[in-house]
């Protein structure tokens, strides 16, 4: 009995270090994703009437309107979302939300009128874009977000027949108009380039270069390409059986779980065993267990 309780006390202590190192390192890299946003927003964007979308966008006319510090409206309009936030999806997102919104604000107040990198539209708008989906992207990615309207869009679409992004551009086709009639057309059409690059720089960190995509591969050499594919690309390989609605047929089907980079390999695989075999890729936010694990192809 107390070899027992001694390892449950073991396993209590392992679990709260566990718990104590995960915060840490989401601390730490909230902070970073804040003041990356923070920076962009001071140094490339606000200093030229470039927006962003959501409320980040609504705060940068605010502040062109009253004066008011960008870092000061950021934190006082994001509180009721953050509210919303708590109440509808955790206690956890919540607090790292904001914590992230309180760090996005003192920093952004810091660094006002610090340093201008550039005086190039183009510029300012392309490495604005950069920096401030790394930094939102690195939030997302450890458990919060820096922009009330995602957390509106995401209970809006329980509610609406729209997806999140659907929403979320809705919003955002206001701001970018008021932004047109506020600063000139030619800043909004700035704004919207840096909000696509940012966009899809957050998807690349959220989701990372080596992104897993899910493989169906129906065949008559399905046996074939599946030794290739354990044998070329080191993925595990399992076959499911089929039945076609309209022959009758039974096949087997190859599902699998690859990189995107090993993506082409897997397409001359198919180029060499069966060109008319029938491919289907989707996208997967994670992948757990097993023995896979992402390397680079060389």
């Amino acid at each position: 009995m107390k070899e027992n309780e001694q390892n449950a006390i073991l396993v209590k202590q392992h679990h709260k270090k566990l718990k104590r190192r995960i915060l840490f390192w989401r601390i730490l890299f909230v902070t970073i994703g804040a003041i990356l946003m923070a920076t962009a927003l001071e140094l490339f964007l606000v200093p030229n009437n470039i927006l962003d979308g959501g409320i980040t966008g609504i705060s940068i006319i605010f502040s062109h309107l009253t004066g008011w510090r960008v870092g000061f409206i950021l934190f006082v309009c994001n509180l009721p979302f953050i509210y919303l936030g708590y109440k509808q999806i955790g206690k956890t997102f919540a607090l790292t939300t904001l914590y992230g919104i309180f760090v996005l604000s003192l920093s952004s107040v810091l660094l006002h009128d610090v340093y201008v990198v550039t005086n190039d539209l183009l510029l300012d708008t392309v490495f604005g874009g950069i920096v401030l989906g790394m930094g939102v992207g690195i939030v997302i990615r450890f458990g919060g977000c820096l922009d009330g309207t995602e957390v509106l869009s995401i209970l809006l679409n329980n509610k609406l027949p729209f997806s999140v992004g659907e929403i979320i551009m809705f919003f955002n086709f206001f701001i970018f108009a008021s932004a047109g009639f506020i600063f000139g057309w030619e800043r909004a059409m700035y704004s919207i380039i840096t909000y696509f690059i940012a966009f899809k720089v957050i998807d690349i960190v959220v989701e990372g270069l080596n992104e897993s995509k899910a493989v169906w591969i129906i065949s008559d050499y399905a046996d074939e390409i599946g030794e290739t594919i354990l044998a070329r690309l080191g993925r595990g390989v399992t076959y499911l059986t089929g039945q076609g609605a309209y022959t009758g047929d039974t096949k087997k089907v190859i599902f699998c779980v690859i990189t995107r980079l090993e993506e082409s390999k897997l397409k001359s695989i198919l180029e060499d065993h069966d060109e008319s075999a029938f491919l289907a890729i989707g996208h997967i936010s994670e992948v757990h267990g097993g023995h896979f694990k992402k390397r680079h192809i060389h």
